[in-house]
């Protein structure tokens, strides 16, 4: 395996570009064998690296053997945990890791065994500039800045049901480092406990049948918006309460579901409270988002996921009215085709829309 390769070279002392291009060589002249020995691989980086990597097979100290101080104390330097921070530039996680390794190599290569927090910071920029590119490094550079906040970030992600906002909203809270992720859907069960259905039916059921619950004269012309957003008004209100606790205990919260809908919250009252960031996650391909639905009703028939195809006329109406009022209040669409770029794309928004409230100057390294 090439990162396995890369790995190893470099525990020899062999700088990242070094190892990943005899990696690639190695791959490219015995891929196409099929079976290889390891003396056959071994031979082969001989050829292109010479017998240095290979002397008394002495590998470089662990990284383990590094130490990151910072104030109140010090702890084991560890590439996975580099990796995982490195994450919030905004890129691939494989290029996460090999950017991790490549500084870990540099260190032991070096001989460093106490590095300061922010030198390891810097190291990290220089590291991403040079292999990804300095965009990366910025987008890395703002969110260390809201590492130590003054105020939170909140981060909404509305959409549809099944677009895939919790998925997309729990693996961004995990590349972010953002230990608080709640979804609208919990906020509305909790609700159903405490109104009940004659007090307000349109909680009691699915965003997409919500209409169902309405006397028939009691919706205007589109039924399934008008009971979706009687809903939406009324969960609304347990997710304004989530935001003012982010606030009151200045922590970073993610926040998805169908419940938030632009226009609904008023965005306004948090502009000096927190920085609060507001997409909407779609499917645009009405043949995918049906596949996507079809998937859940084969794995996941606990959940009654069936439901979501005989109702998939009211959940395209439902996301057919996000896509207007996000265009209204001016709220960026993410089309969730990919997985990963969707993820990528979220976290790029995300630090792009914090960049034009960070000061320039502490975006520069030293």
């Amino acid at each position: 395996m090439r990162g396995i390769m890369i790995h190893s070279l470099m525990a020899r002392g062999v700088s990242f570009e070094e190892a990943s291009r005899t990696a690639d060589s190695v791959r490219e002249v015995l891929g196409g064998r099929g079976v290889c020995s390891k003396p056959q691989i071994v031979n082969e980086v001989r050829r292109i690296l010479g017998d240095a990597p290979f002397v008394g097979e002495q590998q470089l100290p662990s990284g383990a053997d590094i130490r990151i101080h910072e104030k109140g104390g010090s702890q084991p330097f560890s590439k996975g945990v580099l990796a995982q921070s490195l994450l919030a530039a905004a890129i691939d996680p494989n290029d996460a890791f090999d950017v991790a390794r490549s500084i870990e190599a540099d260190l032991l290569r070096g001989g460093a065994r106490d590095v300061d927090r922010a030198e390891l910071r810097e190291m990290a920029c220089r590291t991403l500039a040079s292999m990804i590119g300095p965009q990366s490094a910025e987008r890395f550079l703002i969110w260390r800045r809201y590492q130590e906040p003054e105020r939170p970030v909140i981060l909404l992600l509305g959409g549809a049901a099944g677009v895939g906002k919790t998925s997309l909203g729990l693996e961004v809270a995990h590349r972010l480092g953002i230990g608080r992720v709640l979804s609208s859907d919990s906020v509305r069960q909790i609700m159903r406990i405490m109104l009940s259905p004659e007090l307000s039916p349109a909680i009691h059921a699915s965003s997409y049948d919500a209409y169902k619950l309405f006397p028939p004269d009691a919706l205007g012309d589109d039924p399934v918006i008008d009971a979706f957003r009687a809903q939406t008004s009324t969960v609304a209100v347990g997710v304004r309460a989530s935001m003012d606790r982010a606030v009151a205990e200045n922590t970073s919260i993610v926040l998805d579901g169908v419940a938030l809908v632009p226009g609904m919250i008023d965005l306004a009252a948090y502009t000096d409270l927190a920085d609060v960031i507001f997409l909407v996650v779609a499917t645009l391909d009405t043949e995918g988002y049906t596949g996507r639905f079809s998937a859940r009703a084969d794995g996941q028939r606990e959940r009654a996921a069936h439901r979501y195809l005989d109702n998939l006329g009211a959940i395209l109406r439902i996301q057919e009215h996000f896509l207007e009022v996000a265009e209204r209040h001016d709220i960026p669409i993410v089309d969730n085709v990919s997985f990963d770029r969707a993820v990528v794309q979220i976290i790029r928004y995300v630090t792009e829309s914090l960049r034009e409230r960070v000061d320039p100057g502490s975006l520069k390294l030293g």
